[in-house]
């Protein structure tokens, strides 16, 4: 649907206008009524124009989410890449058909509801994207086509920032996957654009939606615990999903004198990156590599950065904490109303600056709150993990990932996306009641939660509003694990004040031709 056609019920308003200001309309307001369409059929104004922009992998997940919508534009810097997943949806709708009708045991009503759902969504996805137009630059896209209500962005980290602001500079309703951005100053930045100019945004941390979040909040906020004081966060990324902690691709170092141990750690670490430089790195036929970088410095392409790999290069990526602390972090700095911390260090396996190290443990203080105690949080990841306490009995931590908190009543322990809350210890469980329901539960994805606030019909459950302090805290352990030292921080004016050489850490220098 073009950008200047006419909505039934707002003769002159171009349809773009309306939707952007629908997020301040009454609640289930339709302009075409549906009985007049026919029993499930969606009328055309109630759908969203959606571009994606990084549409392969965690992309494509979050397009398969939003494909009941208009899917109008289609954005990646690697079709080769992109297109694999979507030239082969045909056969994965037909092994996803062929489980479900195979599947013994038989799913339960609930579970076969929820495949064909999925089914039927990567079958529209599928329709519409071979409709839709396709970009390698997002700029051109943003420039070009005029029918765009709302942006979808999953490229990777280092280009979050830039995307978003372009976007929400013309009008345009934005979902950022997580992490919000690269830096600390970015996180500020797009706060702000998203409260200048009004649109709807939406982090992709998709386990803030979840039922078991809001009963994570539940238990806290209604003194189940106690009070919480000290709170341990943990990941077994990057471990077994990418690698970190090896040297960039170059040529072997001429040796600096003899040496009794010839093998040490850093002859090692100048081996293997001779042995990545002498692989085949030419840069492959659909990727715009140029645009990969975007706001990034130049590094010519090698395969260990890309596809998914980037995530571990200090130039892209923001490591562990910054990949999985949004499923993480995000559960006790909702429940506990954390804001940011006074204190943070990070301590590590060997860091040379290119690539974040093997494993970290991170130490974050945050002030009193009100009522509220001052809280401790422990992160740790690369495979570590919190001392083992005597209330889990034989049970081991959960090595993926997980969260425990420490109150003055009591423990809670979840999973990663805060799965499966419970109380610790078992005679704790057993003789306390699940709290009232004080959170609304989300009924639909977290994707379809940010168009039904285009829509004017929900709120987002995580707005940049929230999204950004949260990115905010998680990337102030990527600035002290930077800064080599113990951080203080003065939030309020974002400021470290032990440090002056490290505020330059909250921020980096742009590429000419990507800004802000």
């Amino acid at each position: 649907m073009s950008d200047t056609s006419k909505t039934h019920d707002q003769p002159g308003m171009p349809r773009r206008d309306f939707v952007r200001s629908a997020a301040m309309a009454a609640a289930g307001l339709t302009i075409v009524p549906r009985h007049v369409l026919g029993k499930g059929q969606t009328p055309p104004s109630d759908l969203v124009n959606v571009a994606g922009v990084g549409i392969g992998s965690m992309g494509r997940s979050n397009m398969t989410a939003l494909a009941s919508q208009n899917i109008v534009a289609l954005c990646d810097v690697d079709w080769g890449f992109a297109a694999r997943g979507y030239d082969s949806i045909p056969q994965q709708v037909a092994a996803m058909e062929k489980r479900l009708a195979d599947a013994n045991p038989a799913p339960s009503a609930e579970q076969k509801m929820r495949a064909q759902a999925q089914i039927a969504n990567l079958k529209m996805l599928g329709e519409k994207a071979a409709k839709a137009t396709r970009y390698v630059d997002y700029r051109e896209m943003l420039e070009k086509q005029k029918d765009i209500d709302a942006v979808m962005i999953a490229t990777p980290d280092h280009t979050h920032a830039v995307i978003a602001t372009a976007a929400m500079s013309l009008g345009k309703h934005v979902y950022v996957q997580k992490p919000l951005a690269w830096s600390v100053e970015e996180c500020r930045a797009l706060a702000k654009k998203a409260a200048d100019t009004k649109v709807v945004t939406q982090m992709g941390n998709q386990g803030h939606s979840s039922d078991d979040a809001r009963l994570v909040n539940e238990y806290i906020q209604s003194g189940t615990l106690g009070e919480v004081r000290e709170v341990h966060i943990w990941t077994n990324r990057p471990y077994a999903y990418w690698p970190q902690g090896i040297p960039r691709p170059a040529p072997m170092k001429a040796p600096e004198g003899a040496s009794s141990q010839p093998y040490n750690l850093r002859h090692v670490m100048d081996v293997l990156g001779d042995a990545l430089n002498k692989l085949p790195r030419s840069v492959p036929d659909k990727l715009a590599w140029d645009l990969f970088l975007g706001p990034a410095p130049h590094v010519d392409y090698h395969p260990v950065y890309h596809p998914f790999n980037w995530r571990g290069w200090c130039d892209w990526g923001v490591g562990a904490i910054g990949d999985m602390g949004a499923h993480l972090i995000d559960h006790p700095f909702w429940a506990l109303d954390l804001g940011y911390p006074t204190t943070v260090e990070t301590q590590s396996t060997p860091y040379n600056k290119q690539t974040y190290p093997a494993a970290t443990t991170t130490y974050y203080e945050f002030p009193a709150r009100g009522s509220m105690p001052a809280v401790k949080i422990s992160w740790y990841d690369g495979g570590l993990l919190p001392p083992k306490i005597d209330d889990l009995g034989e049970e081991e931590f959960d090595k993926g990932g997980g969260v425990l908190y420490i109150g003055s009543k009591g423990k809670l322990l979840h999973g990663t996306y805060a799965q499966n809350p419970r109380l610790l210890p078992k005679s704790f469980a057993d003789s306390t009641p699940k709290p009232p329901q004080t959170f609304k539960r989300i009924t639909t994805s977290h994707e379809m939660n940010w168009i039904e606030a285009i829509k004017g019909k929900a709120e987002t459950t995580s707005p940049f509003s929230y999204a950004a302090k949260l990115t905010e805290v998680m990337l102030l352990g990527v600035v002290a694990l930077n800064a080599g030292k113990k951080i203080h921080y003065d939030g309020a004016n974002m400021k470290i004040t032990n440090s002056r050489e490290a505020n330059d850490l909250l921020k980096r220098e742009y590429r000419r031709g990507f800004s802000l």
